[in-house]
């Protein structure tokens, strides 16, 4: 059995892939991932020996360049044409296709598998792409929903509208060039009729009823069993639990002050503390010993030796932090952030930072919050309800759906 995985976006979108592409290969399964062509992608696939087959420009360097929203038509139609040129000889062979990412990537993925006949699973890492009377939908760049505008199923009717507005062109010229016809709206077509939401059912639940059938898998990720280097543990051994603060793939273009801020509200605590340098390159601005910067390292290890977590709110940093029964404090950049801070808040496990851009008197207050002892007993509980076999799960949907399509052939 062969399976292609595909996904444009950060580390958040590829790093589930990889759990998913090992626990099938445990099964017996081939699998090949189309990803960025990013260096860390790469290389990460390739500690676990899973071919990638590149798609697209860099992710970095286009979260880098943060282009005008004006110009997201044009980079969707690119991303779309890439998916189609890329995947298309990739997938020759191949009994199913698993497809997630930014939309309109998916959008070529699974046009290229209905192209050639193959089973696809659309997959989502987090709810707010998934249609529902309980929850709005995210506004694209440059295109805000009414002002008061209140009614769940009227906001995702306006969103059908922009997806359909944003890529639907660029999406349908592709697939009539393939010999394919145009799809009706942009988004329900990604979505399909069962989609899967690969997240932890208690960290974000599923409300039902709601108008989609969707696949609750639990969230994918993999044990690492990586050390933490000789010189990090050094750190962590030389006094109480510092602080963690690392923002992921976010930009961070006021990168140096951000770093400056955060390690100024950290000291404020008494703390120590860990700087990750991220796509964002943090830096420290003082060499005193009470600080610490690090690169790609085992999260799962040093989230359970830290005081509080300080991050950007991806899906993945928060489902790793929440694992580790670390406390945490969200400074949400953008996209699905805000709802991730708010479920941290909601759980009682840490803070929601108000807003994008710390000041040392925010940071510090939010901090507050997580350091106290009842944040800490808070995250404790709830990190033993976190289910770990969410990937486990996926695989054996994956492959026991491609054998009865097999057996209904």
């Amino acid at each position: 059995m062969r399976v292609l995985l595909s996904t444009y976006g950060s580390r958040g979108d590829v790093e589930p892939l990889v759990a998913l592409a090992v626990r099938l290969r445990e099964r017996g399964a081939e699998v090949l991932v189309c990803a960025p062509p990013d260096e860390d992608f790469a290389r990460r696939l390739a500690d676990f020996a899973v071919p990638l087959v590149p798609v697209g420009p860099s992710a970095r360097e286009l979260t880098r360049a943060a282009p005008p929203p004006s110009s997201l038509p044009q980079r969707a139609a690119e991303l779309i044409a890439d998916q189609f040129e890329a995947i298309t000889p990739a997938a020759e062979g191949c009994d199913a296709v698993v497809a997630t990412g930014m939309l309109p990537a998916a959008a070529g993925a699974l046009s290229v598998a209905e192209k050639l006949g193959i089973p696809a699973v659309s997959v989502t890492f987090q709810q707010l792409t998934l249609p529902s009377p309980h929850h709005p939908p995210l506004a694209y760049p440059g295109r805000p929903f009414p002002a008061g505008e209140t009614d769940n199923r009227v906001l995702w009717d306006l969103d059908a509208q922009s997806t359909d507005a944003l890529f639907g062109e660029a999406l349908d010229t592709n697939r009539v060039a393939n010999g394919l016809p145009p799809v009706d709206h942009v988004r329900d077509y990604v979505v399909g009729d069962r989609p899967w939401l690969a997240t932890d059912p208690v960290l974000d639940p599923w409300r039902q009823p709601a108008d989609l059938d969707v696949v609750q898998t639990g969230a994918w990720v993999l044990p690492d069993g990586q050390p933490l280097p000789p010189d990090l543990v050094a750190f962590l051994d030389a006094g109480p639990p510092p602080v963690y603060v690392g923002f992921g793939s976010m930009p961070m273009h006021a990168s140096t002050d951000v770093a400056r801020v955060a390690v100024e509200a950290v000291r404020a605590h008494g703390r120590r503390v860990i700087v990750a340098r991220g796509w964002a390159g943090l830096a420290l601005t003082d060499d005193r010993d009470d600080c610490f910067v690090v690169g790609e390292t085992n999260q799962q290890a040093l989230f359970s030796r830290v005081a509080a977590v300080v991050h950007h709110g991806g899906a993945g940093t928060t489902t790793t932090a929440t694992r580790a029964g670390a406390a945490q404090v969200v400074v949400p950049q953008a996209a699905d952030q805000p709802y991730w801070a708010g479920r941290v808040a909601e759980l009682g496990i840490g803070a929601a930072h108000d807003g994008p851009t710390p000041t040392v008197e925010s940071l510090s207050a939010a901090l507050a919050t997580a350091l106290e002892p009842t944040t800490r007993a808070h995250a404790t509980a709830v990190a033993g309800s976190i289910r770990p076999d969410g990937a486990t799960v996926a695989a054996m949907l994956l492959l026991d759906s491609v054998n009865q399509h097999r057996k209904a052939r």
